[in-house]
């Protein structure tokens, strides 16, 4: 990161800013070219283990680059607010990010998607969460192990 000044490395700094992020972009590159979907998720974090799950359709080409390449880069931000000045060049825009990469896959076993879509729904609303069993068969449910990530706070 070119400005450290404003490099977050404090692991509960980092887990307040995610939780204040309504949606997570996941990006990919397949035969077609670079493409990025925006998603609700959920995360969770373990001694610096971060995990973040995703819920949408398996079918498409989300689905494929994901059973293809197993590897997606991520983007998260929040805290928007614009700064005015006397000139264009005086103005800035604050905001909190983070962004990395990671393995991703989906998750085939009934339990561990259940277990996903709890901590996709606990991000946004907490509650004890029942799932329909024929949904949970269809539903696509994603797990990106985080390997790289860095937070930033303008």
């Amino acid at each position: 990161m070119r400005r450290k000044d404003r490099e977050i490395k404090d692991l509960e700094m980092i887990k307040e800013i995610m939780a204040k992020c309504d949606c997570v972009r996941l990006g990919f590159q397949d035969a077609e070219g670079l493409y990025i979907v925006p998603l609700n998720f959920g995360f969770t974090e373990e001694d610096g283990e971060w995990t973040i799950y995703c819920h949408g359709a398996a079918a498409g080409r989300k689905g494929d680059c994901i059973r293809e390449s197993g590897y997606a880069a991520f983007e998260m931000d929040t805290k928007h607010e614009l700064v005015t000045g006397e000139a264009a060049c005086k103005y800035s825009y604050l905001y909190e990010s983070i962004i990395g990469d990671g393995t991703i896959e989906m998750i085939e076993d009934i339990e561990e998607k259940k277990a996903g879509l709890e901590i996709v729904m606990n991000h946004y609303d907490k509650g004890d969460w029942e799932f329909n069993e024929m949904i949970l068969k269809m539903v696509g449910v994603f797990k990106l192990k985080v390997k790289n990530l860095s937070c930033k706070a303008h």
